[in-house]
């Protein structure tokens, strides 16, 4: 789950990270008002969406008078924002963070990730920080500094001063910048996040060490016990059909191929869409349905594949250990019937009770094309597709 910069910020600065005077605005009226009781001659506007290269889609602007704030709300609010994170769909501004302007002397990127591959935490730091810093990854990789953390040990005292060197910090700051570290690596850690970033960590003329702007992500599946980070989702920044599936309890990811899925199990989910590809179709959601796929589950699942309007044809591929086959078929029948599907149906079953599963579809009278492998039934769905499109055509 992510959340926005002036949330990531107010966090932050829980921890010990000094953060500039800002203030949140939902309309033009508001942002001015922020400016206001922020005081000062210069303003930076930034518009709150979940995705980093704002700056370059034009979501920061800088003002120097209350009529520039004013104008930059206007221009910013309500404004699709477009950036190589959004993908080109975009995401929709709807409130802004109205900041001090910042006299910045040296700019820095620090950041804090889980990596799987090495069941450690990742501390990432370079002296040349700013927007440019994934250009800087691949041109001079040597600039960048990695540390990896035990989460069984915590963050050593050592290893912060040695990102603090890393960072190039004179000796005025290397005190603020270890505590600067250790209180991002708590917040990491406390919180359940996955992911911290600030880009750029800066140093300005009064020798203050700034957050000058944040982003953090949570693990979804500690948001259990995280009550006060879960309210601080802004679903009108996610993929609505996303947050449609999680509010029913079902994993769904949006993609964006045209040949729906259905299926019970992450794993068998990952095989099925490799399949739909290898036959030469692109599949439009990753949605696992679980062990317990009842008849009202199997329609939620059918209503939110079908929300899509992009997909084509549907694939249903379930093996069924935990539950039944013929549970799932009475289901599949009962969805497709309530729902007067317009698109084809493949439908494969494999497990418990499947003879009796198939006699439900096959007796059912509906047109449902059945399968008895996984590569048949992905090839049956792209031919399905392929004749959908022709007949649009």
């Amino acid at each position: 789950m992510d959340i926005h910069e002036y949330q990531a910020k107010e966090i932050l600065s829980n921890y010990g990270v000094k953060i500039a005077v800002g203030g949140l605005a939902y309309s033009p009226e508001d942002a001015v008002q922020r400016a206001r009781e922020i005081g000062g001659r210069i303003w930076a506007v930034k518009a709150q969406i979940h995705s980093g290269g704002r700056g370059k889609a034009g979501g920061i602007i800088i003002c120097r008078s209350h009529d520039e704030v004013e104008a930059a709300a206007e221009a910013l609010l309500g404004k699709r924002l477009i950036t190589h994170q959004t993908g080109a769909v975009g995401k929709v501004c709807g409130r802004l963070y109205v900041e001090a302007g910042t006299e910045i002397t040296k700019e820095m990127y620090f950041c804090l990730l889980v990596d799987r591959s090495a069941e450690r935490i990742v501390m990432i730091g370079s002296a040349q920080g700013g927007m440019e810093i994934e250009e800087l990854a691949v041109t001079q990789p040597d600039a960048i500094k990695k540390i990896y953390i035990d989460p069984a040990v915590g963050l050593q005292d050592y290893q912060a001063r040695e990102m603090a060197f890393a960072l190039q910090m004179d000796a005025d700051n290397m005190s603020h910048a270890v505590k600067t570290i250790k209180g991002c690596y708590r917040a990491l850690r406390d919180l359940d996040a996955n992911m911290l970033e600030i880009n750029p960590l800066v140093t300005t003329h009064s020798g203050k060490l700034l957050a000058l702007d944040a982003k953090m992500t949570f693990d979804e599946n500690a948001l259990f016990r995280q009550l006060k980070i879960s309210e601080l989702r802004d679903k009108t920044q996610e993929d609505p059909r996303e947050t449609a599936a999680a509010d029913r309890g079902l994993s769904y990811v949006g993609l964006d191929g045209d040949i729906g899925c259905m299926i019970n199990g992450a794993g068998l989910a990952m095989a099925t869409m490799d399949m739909i590809k290898l036959a030469g179709g692109e599949p439009a959601n990753f949605l696992d349905v679980g062990g317990g796929a009842s008849a009202e589950r199997t329609e939620k699942a059918f209503r939110l594949v079908l929300a899509d309007k992009n997909v084509k044809a549907m694939l249903v591929n379930i093996f069924a250990g935990i539950n039944r086959c013929d549970w799932i078929a009475e289901g599949v029948v009962h969805a497709v019937r309530k729902l007067d599907m317009k698109v084809p149906l493949i439908v494969r079953l494999s497990g418990t009770n499947v003879e009796e599963g198939q006699r439900i579809i096959a007796e059912s009278g509906l047109p449902i094309i059945t399968a008895e492998t996984l590569a048949e039934a992905a090839e049956k769905a792209v031919q399905a597709r392929n004749d959908v499109v022709a007949s649009e055509a």
